[in-house]
């Protein structure tokens, strides 16, 4: 090798090595900081678009989450005010059947119908107040019932039918126009009121039936977020155990490659020896 005081090849060689060594001690670091393996384009372009292909999906079915989520709690205001409904038909029912007797006297009958017209009454705020985000499945608002987001690719939907609880309507066929004050009326109540029982709980029956479904796929929702989740951190996450060993290799390279730079820098001054007498 020829000595020279303009090029000292040696330096250079080291000068590269411990280059080399402080980019790979830099990726290594930014790994750690960041925990990923892969984090932008550059590092490994085809794995991070796969990656952020799953992150779009992701994203996707967040917003089908909050969308069954939505019809989760529809569906549990409407069958709570249901099941109220229901409990406020079998106080009815009382108050019809006492009402049925022949030998009850005005005042007792007047009684018995003021009870009734105040158990519709609350059947009926029951009812307008079961609302959940501005939605009402059971006062007849809603024909067709709530179409709700099924899959990330919004072309798929599940339904949560609504059924019109209105007094006389077609399930609740007791009114407010019945009345217990004559003994036709109270016949004819009583047979309105069986009906609408009967109906009622098929009706709730069938809203039941839809949350359950919903929920199911709510669930299924979840845990295909928690797999692509999963599948991302496969793709990008870093093994942090593995670039610790890196990080402690790496820094001894970086230390020896500084003392091999400094011992190449003083090779020039033998020349000086050769001029010495």
């Amino acid at each position: 090798m020829t000595s020279s005081v303009h090029t000292n090849t040696s330096a250079l060689i080291a000068l590269q090595n411990l280059n080399k060594t402080n980019e790979r001690l830099a990726d290594v670091q930014g790994r750690i900081n960041t925990g990923l393996k892969v984090q932008g384009a550059k590092d490994n372009a085809s794995i991070w678009a796969i990656a952020q292909g799953q992150r779009a999906d992701m994203g996707a079915l967040a917003a089908v989450k909050m969308s069954l989520d939505r019809a989760t709690s529809i569906a549990d205001v409407a069958l709570a005010a249901g099941e109220s409904v229901s409990d406020l038909l079998i106080q009815l029912k009382e108050k019809v059947v006492a009402a049925n007797d022949s030998s009850l006297k005005t005042q007792s009958r007047e009684l018995l119908n003021a009870d009734f017209q105040a158990i519709l009454r609350a059947i009926g705020q029951a009812i307008n107040n079961a609302t959940f985000d501005g939605a009402n499945i059971l006062n007849g608002a809603l024909t067709n019932g709530i179409q709700f987001l099924a899959n990330a690719e919004a072309n798929a939907f599940v339904t949560l039918g609504a059924r019109n609880l209105s007094l006389g309507g077609a399930i609740m066929e007791i009114s407010n126009a019945d009345s217990l004050l004559t003994m036709t009326g109270a016949t004819t109540a009583l047979s309105r009121l069986d009906n609408s029982i009967a109906q009622l709980n098929a009706a709730l029956g069938e809203i039941g039936s839809q949350a359950k479904q919903i929920a199911a796929h709510n669930t299924f929702v979840s845990k295909l977020m928690d797999t692509l989740e999963a599948g991302i951190g496969n793709l990008v996450d870093a093994d942090l155990a593995r670039e610790s060993a890196r990080l402690n290799a790496l820094q001894v390279q970086q230390q020896l490659g500084a003392q091999a730079l400094s011992i190449a820098n003083q090779a020039p001054q033998i020349i000086l020896s050769l001029f010495r007498s």
